[in-house]
């Protein structure tokens, strides 16, 4: 096993963080952040602003890359993502019925009213594709499939729907939701997502073994001990509680989970033992660069974080494609 990536990938990690959270508006020299000597201006911006931004950004994107190797792992295809069954859309939908519709009672959440809706739009699409996945009696991965494709489209119908309702100051916030950002970064917010995202990329990282398995087909996995069933409903129940909690913090922000995954496969080759955990390193790297240059590249203001990762993301994708597959198709 290439275990020597991994602590490779935690230095650069580190590295990057370190350099992230000494870019802004007040600049705090890395020399002054490594050797502890900072003014008291400087430290309160540290605490207050940047630690929280730079630790929600490895939180977010490492939920969403490991979650897409694990989502792409159960539908044995490299192309699957965890926006596949409705996850995001759910979330989408639930955030522009508070903002539209429940606008006054939302207040009484404050700050986390949009977070505590879009993790439960996420619970809610969660628990629709278990009853629905369940319908020949199994947990089926193709009605899991056709759940999320349906729940995709009426979530997108009833954000339309919604957003056409919306007044200017509505549209406005429900717009700048669903490009993503981690502008609202708090230690609270941090705290709460890893709560939730980190037991469950424990419990996918325990999983990958069966998942290698699975990789076979799931008549020779159970010929080879392993629970299909268990393994298909803990690798959905994890997926949608990590994604989740990572769109209720940030928003939507696209190309992580499906990229990433691509890119380590085929670096490392699709032992999910690997794919996994250095899915989760290389997602928290690559948004906490997309983050950095979002906050700076049109300072004073901000680009959310969910267009540069989309704008990367789409070219690049189809860049991995090219190289991967221009000799079949004579490209």
């Amino acid at each position: 096993m290439k275990i020597s990536v991994f602590p490779l990938l935690g230095l650069l990690l580190l590295v990057v963080a370190l350099i992230s959270a000494s870019i802004g508006a007040v600049s705090i020299p890395l020399s002054e952040i490594v050797s502890g000597s900072l003014t008291d201006q400087q430290m309160a911006v540290l605490n207050s602003i940047r630690l929280p931004r730079v630790l929600l950004a490895v939180i977010v994107g490492g939920a969403l890359a490991l979650s897409g190797a694990a989502m792409q792992g159960l539908f044995r295809n490299p192309l699957a993502d965890p926006g596949l069954i409705g996850i995001a859309t759910s979330a989408a939908l639930a955030v522009a019925i508070v903002i539209v519709l429940v606008g006054p009672i939302a207040g009484y959440l404050g700050l986390y009213a949009l977070s505590v809706a879009a993790f439960a739009g996420a619970l809610v699409a969660c628990f629709v594709i278990f009853r629905f996945a369940r319908l020949t009696g199994t947990f089926s991965v193709t009605y899991m499939l056709l759940t999320g494709i349906a729940i995709n489209a009426l979530s997108g119908a009833g954000v339309g729907f919604l957003t056409y309702l919306s007044d200017d100051q509505q549209l406005r916030t429900l717009t700048f939701w669903t490009m993503g950002s981690l502008g609202g970064a708090l230690w609270i917010s941090v705290i709460v997502a890893a709560t939730i995202i980190i037991p469950s990329a424990v419990i996918l990282v325990r999983n990958a073994r069966e998942l290698n398995v699975l990789l076979l087909g799931e008549s020779e996995a159970r010929y080879l001990g392993v629970e299909v069933e268990r393994l298909k409903r803990t690798i959905v129940i994890c997926t949608a509680l990590s994604v989740g909690a990572a769109i209720s913090v940030s928003g939507i922000i696209g190309f992580v989970g499906l990229v990433v995954p691509h890119l380590v496969r085929l670096t490392l080759g699709p032992d999910h033992r690997l794919l996994i955990p250095a899915s989760a390193f290389l997602g928290a790297i690559l948004l906490l660069i997309a983050d950095t240059f979002a906050r700076t590249v049109v300072a004073p203001a901000e680009m959310p974080v969910g267009i540069l990762t989309s704008m990367i993301g789409g070219p690049f994708f189809l860049w991995l494609l090219v190289k991967q597959y221009s000799g079949r198709f004579g490209l």
